[in-house]
C-alpha cells in the first residue's frame, strides 16, 4: 500500500458559529407553562414544562426556578437547631460561589442594591442548550399586580446596547434590562417602596452557563415604578419556598412569552487530499490477481482503472487514525487527478 504525506498548506481550521432553537420541538418562543402536581412543597427548585406533565409522561422540563436568601428566609430549616440552615441559604450561597468565586461577596445588581441578599434563578435545562445562550435572543415578559394596578415587563439583555464585556467566574455577564432582543428601551427605573430600594438592573443574565438571575428588589416595585408587585415570602415554613418559585411561574404564566436560542461553535478541521495523475491508478483489490501473479484482466495493465471510495488518514506509524467516505466513487487513471476535500468536526 502506497502512501501520501500530507503537507503543512493541506491543513486549514475555520470556526463557525451555529445557532438553533432552544425549546423542545424546535420551538423558540414558550407561551404556555406548566408544573408537575406531585411537586415537592418545599423543593429548592421548581421544574417548569412546555407540556402538561401531568397528562403526557414524555414531558422534559424546560428550566427550574428557584429562590435564594443569604440569611434563608424564605424556607423552613432543614435542621431546626442549626440557625439559618435552610434551602434558600443553600442557593444563594450555591450560586454566589459559582457566579462571584467568592462565598463572602453578595450579588451586586447595580445602583441602589450593590449588596442583594437575594436573588430568583432561572436555570436553563443544560439538555436543552449545546454550548451557550445565543445573545439577543433573551426576551421575557412578566405581568403581575401591585394591588392596584396590573403591570407587564418587558426583559431583555442588554448585550447589543453595550459597548463593554463584563466577565465574572461563570462566564460572560450582562445587564437584564427592560428592552427587546438585546437591546435596552429602559434601562433605570426610580422610586423606593417600603424600604427596598432601587436597583440598576432587573437582573444577570449568564449565557455561558445557562442561567438568569432576577433581582427581586426590582420586580417588587410598583407597576408606576417599573416592577409587578412580586413579594418574597419571608416566612420559614414548609409553603414559604413554593409560594417564592410559583409566585415567579405565575408571573411567567400571564406574560405568556419567554424566548431563547442557544449558540454552538464547530471547528473543523479541514484536509486537503491531492491526488496526482501517476497516484493511485493500480487496483489493491488481491481478487484481481490470479494465483500465478497476473492480471485477469489484461487492459488493467496497459490502461488500469480505479475508483476511490474511501480515504484513510494516518499517523507516521501507518495506523489509522480517521476513515472518510466519499459520496460516490470517483473514477481514477493517468490522465485524471483529483482533490478531495475531507472535514473534521470537533
Amino acid at each position: 500500500m502506497s502512501y501520501i504525506p500530507f503537507n503543512a498548506e493541506d491543513f486549514v481550521v475555520s470556526a463557525d458559529s451555529i445557532t438553533s432553537t432552544l425549546w423542545s420541538n424546535n420551538a423558540s418562543t414558550l407561551t404556555s407553562f406548566f408544573t408537575a402536581s406531585a411537586a415537592i412543597t418545599n423543593n429548592a427548585y421548581l421544574p417548569v414544562y412546555a407540556v402538561n406533565p401531568n397528562s403526557n409522561t414524555t414531558a422534559l422540563p424546560q428550566f427550574s426556578i428557584s429562590y435564594g436568601q443569604v440569611n434563608g428566609t424564605g424556607s423552613a430549616p432543614i435542621n431546626s437547631t442549626v440557625t439559618g440552615l435552610s434551602p434558600t441559604r443553600i442557593t444563594y450561597g450555591q450560586f454566589r460561589t459559582l457566579v462571584n468565586g467568592d462565598e463572602n461577596t453578595n450579588f451586586n445588581f447595580g445602583t441602589g442594591n450593590p449588596n442583594s441578599p437575594d436573588l430568583y434563578v432561572i436555570n436553563v435545562n443544560r439538555a436543552n442548550y449545546k454550548e451557550k445562550l445565543f445573545l439577543g435572543t433573551f426576551n421575557l415578559w412578566l405581568s403581575g399586580s401591585d394591588g392596584t394596578n396590573q403591570s407587564l415587563i418587558k426583559l431583555t439583555d442588554n448585550s447589543l446596547s453595550t459597548t463593554t464585556v463584563n466577565y465574572c467566574d461563570a462566564g460572560r455577564v450582562f445587564d437584564i434590562v427592560s428592552g427587546s432582543n438585546g437591546i435596552t428601551t429602559t434601562s433605570n427605573f426610580a422610586g423606593i417602596t417600603a424600604g427596598y430600594t432601587v436597583s440598576g438592573s432587573y437582573g444577570k443574565y449568564l449565557p455561558d452557563v445557562g442561567l438568569i438571575l432576577l433581582n427581586p428588589r426590582a420586580l417588587f416595585l410598583s407597576a408606576s415604578q417599573g416592577g409587578i408587585g412580586l413579594i418574597p415570602d419571608t416566612g420559614l415554613t414548609s409553603n414559604a419556598l413554593s409560594n417564592i418559585n410559583r409566585g415567579l411561574y405565575r408571573a411567567m404564566s400571564l406574560g405568556a412569552n419567554f424566548q431563547l436560542n442557544s449558540e454552538e461553535t464547530i471547528t473543523s478541521d479541514y484536509i486537503f487530499v491531492r491526488i496526482k495523475n501517476g497516484d493511485f491508478n493500480y487496483t489493491t483489490n488481491p481478487s484481481m490477481i490470479s494465483g500465478s501473479g497476473e492480471f485477469y484482466y489484461p487492459s488493467l495493465v496497459e490502461n488500469p482503472q480505479t475508483f476511490i471510495t474511501t480515504v484513510g488518514m494516518y499517523n507516521d506509524n501507518n495506523e489509522l487514525l480517521a476513515v472518510a467516505k466519499l459520496s460516490k466513487p470517483l473514477v481514477k487513471d493517468f490522465t485524471k487527478e483529483a482533490l478531495i476535500r475531507v472535514k473534521l468536526d470537533f
